[in-house]
């Protein structure tokens, strides 16, 4: 028989192979989780060592197989099992992330656990302040000497260790076994195996491939296999892995290509039923796109494969294969046997996160329709440029822009709006296209100018939402002096505003402002209507929070140029958004997007505001029965609590929440839940799937953290927020900015979680994602569960002017919560009206940092949240809730001081005034803005409020810590300190 040298070659490596299998299999140390968790300081692993005999020095040498960094730089902790003794001198003599070798003592006979990743725990909440403990002090001297380590030969003489296993605190923490390293010597055996530069694995879903730079024992122990065989059931959404190691060179483009399955009498599971998440997906907005996967040398990459079981299956066992395709390399086979049982599996295996079945949930297009929410209409086209949305009217002119805006019997502009090109006339087509959708009107118009055609494409939305992008495209080389778009406010609407560098604010004489910051929005308007504008470019259009800090539209910022300016006038108000000077070559295109959003977005519902109070209490989410009594209609349900213990992966906790949301609705109480994006807990089951997906949805970042991530994730990571838990630490890791698959993911879990769990909504904690995914989620609510509520959280400080940033969000949201970092006892009433009122954007909302401010707080029919406690205060406004359910405040009409007609006002402007008008009684809030004590006299409308005068009572009911029992007559001076004021009953 003719051997060639490739075969020799060949045989030599499957012998030198199968030898290191062996090799392998005989030192191999068992790994297990530890009965009971051991102090969580003394590190997540430990080695369970067996001293044979009293020494006074020792010598340990075993493989730890790890792949986190920096090994040689931790504590090496060995303590006695029995006494609870430290053991006093440890030698190294290596140390390294395949092996360590050290000499200890002195010793008794025994058990000894040898911790070596001891940290400093942190019991507090927030981000992970401290670190790995610092190496151990050297061994002593004299211990050196008189046991001759100062020559390494001499330690080969020494009495030997034994490791037992290598034991994890928890099972959440173990490394075993797709985390044990296999050595170099058992890799390159491995590598040797083949011809091929690079090797394929397929791997079970229950063993998620986490190393990239690493590859698994368990690899080295099974063999490789071009092999992949599982079970399934009927309707099951099955997932598999794929490892693709590149060993030998850099692979590009690899892709999969999939086969029929077949069975019997012609039975199959077609090649379309398969998807590879690495490869394929579709976007937040329903758009199918394709990745590109490349894989440097050395590294592995895991391919998620899924494979959708049809409910008609017929049982039995299915064979194919999967073909992998990389550019300039052979393809390669993996064979596919599945064995579909006779059972039909409920909700696809979604109810099993395991399964890994939900990643299916990254492609998912729910919600994704044109269809209006509630309470709003579908579009209608009054005339051909007049559209009608909600009651509200939208003209537009020639060039696509609103000539008139008028909400719901109030007009917004003094004149069109207009762009412009310094020093050219801009003239328009004839060219123009309208698509009309129940909810969406597209309309497309063409302008010219000497030296630009332009095209202005619009699209108006069912919730007032106007949406541009006007495109230039240069006829020839030359410059653009200016570009320019100018809103003309009727003045006596342009009251407030904010943004653009400006907290909510009365709108000034003359402002300007540069791109710097989260200045890329404004809003001009009052209670009766306004105008919010971004500015946009890019693909983010969230909120500018401080984790994402995308960089301004090129075309507005122009390096710096492009800026802001607005100018009031008696009659008319103009913001003016310019670019400034630019040179353009022939066939340049420049596109200025922008998007206007009409307020307010709905009718106020007062009686919603006064009835359904909040409890929010993070630490203890149950409220008792006592509090229920007095007011609590809706619980939100933080996260780091025992029933929503993971933060933004409320999937694992699900019957301790299910309970906690059951108990609650026996008691006709609705339960939101904390659920949001920016951040995910590392207890997510699909990390490792997401993290196959590159930087897609998982940010990167210099690593760092809470040691579970040091240890697991290793790099390429951002730490984010921290919270100890009854069993063990939360530790989230920043998601990547920008839209991204984890949206569709997202949006499909809260399905789920008003489908299984019944929830009544979400409590929203700074978000990053935009209007579109926030319009998704209110017609998965409402359609899901009509009556569900979304409120949303945020901080001054983390958002910089949260209802600036957010005010796109404002159609599909129930209420506001913008509090936190609000200075209240500082901040003028018309701050207090724009951005913590909600009055003018057709919202309400409570207040939050320290209790707020009650007297102010009630002039807008707010108070805190009970019992949420901040800055060492805790809130309790039952004693307001008590006057309110008192007086009937639910059913009442209020009017604030801000009204056209306000009913009430006092004779110093410092203090404000809001009528709350039942029929026969009147309840006033007054509360002082002014520097120093102040008396002032009530100034009511007797006629409007439906009163006699002089048949009417004043009474201060008592409220404990606001104000005592007291009666005034009707035209008595009321004296009130700086920053208070009083709840008065009239009747």
């Amino acid at each position: 028989m003719n051997i060639t040298k490739n075969t020799l070659k060949i045989i030599t490596a499957l012998f030198l192979f199968f030898f290191t299998v062996g090799l392998v299999a005989q030192s191999e140390v068992n790994y297990s989780i530890a009965d009971t968790p051991w102090e969580a300081g003394f590190g997540n692993h430990r080695a369970v060592v067996e001293v044979p005999e009293k020494a006074e020095a020792i010598k340990l040498d075993f493989n730890w197989r790890r792949h986190d960094k920096n090994p040689e730089d931790r504590r090496l902790l060995i303590i006695n099992a029995k006494t609870g003794d430290t053991i006093p001198n440890v030698h190294r003599l290596t140390i390294n992330n395949e092996t360590c070798k050290l000499v200890f003592g002195p010793v008794e006979k025994g058990t000894y656990y040898f911790y070596y990743l001891p940290f400093k725990p942190d019991n507090d909440w927030g981000y992970y302040r401290y670190d790995y403990l610092k190496k151990e002090n050297s061994p002593s001297e004299q211990w050196i000497v008189e046991n001759k380590l100062e020559q390494l030969k001499k330690t080969k003489k020494l009495p030997k260790a034994i490791c037992k296993e290598i034991q994890a605190r928890t099972d959440f923490d173990s490394y075993y076994p797709m985390e044990v390293t296999a050595t170099k010597q058992e890799q390159h055996q491995l590598e040797n195996s083949t011809s091929s530069n690079y090797i394929a694995i397929a791997e079970d879903r229950k063993y998620p491939i986490k190393m990239r730079e690493h590859l698994p024992l368990k690899w080295i122990k099974d063999g490789k296999t071009h092999q992949f065989e599982g079970t399934a059931q009927k309707h099951e959404y099955y997932a598999f892995q794929l490892g693709i190691y590149a060993f030998k060179t850099n692979l590009e483009n690899v892709s999969l290509e999939f086969q029929d399955l077949k069975y019997l009498n012609n039975n199959t599971i077609p090649a379309s039923a398969f998807t590879c998440f690495n490869t394929h997906g579709v976007d937040p907005y329903g758009t199918p796109f394709t990745k590109q996967v490349d894989i440097n040398k050395g590294k592995v990459q895991p391919l998620w494969v899924g494979v959708d079981i049809p409910k008609s299956a017929q049982s039995g066992t299915y064979k194919g294969h999967v073909t992998i395709k990389v550019d300039n390399q052979p393809d390669k086979t993996i064979e596919i046997i599945l064995h579909v049982s006779e059972e039909t599996i409920a909700d696809r295996g979604d109810n099993e996160p395991w399964r890994h079945s939900r990643l299916r949930w990254l492609n998912s297009t729910i919600g994704l329709d044109s269809e209006p929410t509630k309470p709003y209409a579908p579009i209608t086209l009054i005339e051909e440029n007049k559209l009608d949305l909600y009651g509200k009217q939208v003209t537009l002119n020639e060039y696509g822009l609103p000539s008139a805006i008028n909400v719901w019997g109030t007009e917004i502009l003094k004149k069109p709006i207009r762009y412009s090109i310094e020093g050219e006339t801009v003239e328009a087509t004839n060219k123009k296209s309208t698509n009309l959708d129940k909810g969406v009107v597209e309309k497309t118009v063409s302008a010219y100018s000497k030296n630009f055609d332009i095209q202005t494409t619009n699209t108006s939305e069912f919730d007032g939402h106007l949406s541009y992008k006007i495109k230039l495209v240069a006829k020839q080389d030359g410059q653009l002096d200016n570009f320019k778009l100018e809103i003309p406010f009727q003045s006596n609407i342009a009251e407030y505003m904010m943004g653009m560098g400006l907290p909510g604010t009365k709108v000034p004489e003359k402002h300007k402002a540069k791109w710097k910051g989260p200045h890329d929005s404004f809003w001009v308007g009052n209670t009766y209507g306004g105008l919010h504008v971004e500015l946009r470019g890019g693909d983010y259009h969230g909120p500018l929070l401080n984790l994402y800090k995308p960089e301004p539209p090129k075309s507005w910022h122009n390096g710096g140029k492009g800026g802001f300016s607005i100018e009031k006038g008696t009659n008319e108000t103009t913001a003016t958004i310019y670019t400034g000077q630019r040179k353009f070559r022939k066939g340049e295109t420049l596109v200025f997007e922008l998007a206007f959003l009409i307020t307010p977005v709905k009718q106020i519902d007062t009686k919603s505001q006064f009835v359904n109070r909040y409890y929010h209490n993070g630490l203890d989410p149950m409220p008792k029965d006592d509090e229920i009594t007095d007011g609590v209609k809706i619980v939100n349900l933080h996260h780091a609590s025992k029933y929503n213990p993971y933060i933004n992966y409320p999937f694992i906790a699900t019957k301790e929440m299910k309970s906690f949301v059951d108990q609650l609705h026996d008691k006709d109480l609705k339960v939101k839940i904390y659920y949001t994006i920016r951040e995910l807990s590392n207890y997510t089951t699909e990390i490792w799937a997401l993290r196959s997906l590159g930087n897609e949805i998982l940010g990167t970042g210099k690593g760092g953290g809470y040691p579970w991530l040091r240890e697991h994730l290793v790099a390429d990571y951002r730490p984010q927020w921290y919270s100890p838990l009854e069993n063990g630490i939360d530790a989230s890791i920043v998601n990547a900015p920008g839209d991204s698959r984890w949206y569709n993911y997202y949006l499909e879990g809260l399905a789920w979680l008003v489908k299984k769990i019944e929830i009544d909504g979400l409590y929203l904690d700074d978000v990053s994602y935009d209007r579109r995914i926030l319009k998704r989620m209110r017609k998965i609510l409402d359609r899901i569960k009509p009556g569900c509520m979304m409120d949303l959280h945020s901080n001054t400080g983390f958002s910089k002017g949260p209802a600036t940033q957010y005010t796109e969000f404002f159609p599909y949201l129930d209420k506001l919560w913008f509090g936190e970092s609000f200075k209240y006892d500082e901040m003028p009433p018309e701050n207090w009206l724009v951005e913590v009122s909600g009055i003018p954007f057709g919202h309400m909302g409570d207040m939050l940092h320290a209790g707020g401010n009650p007297w102010r707080g009630m002039v807008y029919g707010m108070t805190v949240r009970y019992p949420w406690f901040t800055e060492g205060v805790s809130c309790d406004p039952r004693q307001i809730w008590k006057v309110w359910d008192s007086f009937g405040i639910e059913d009442a009409r209020m009017i604030g001081y801000w009204d056209k007609r306000p009913v009430i006002n006092t004779n110093n402007p410092d203090v404000k005034a809001t009528a709350y008008i039942k029929e026969g009684k009147l309840l006033v809030a007054v509360a002082s803005w002014a520097k120093e004590p102040v008396s002032v006299k009530l100034n009511i409308d007797w006629d409007a409020v439906g009163l006699n005068k002089s048949q009417v009572k004043m009474i201060a009911p008592k409220i404990e810590k606001f104000q005592p029992n007291k009666h005034f007559f009707i035209d008595e001076a009321i004296k009130i300190d700086p920053t208070k004021g009083w709840l008065l009953v009239i009747e």
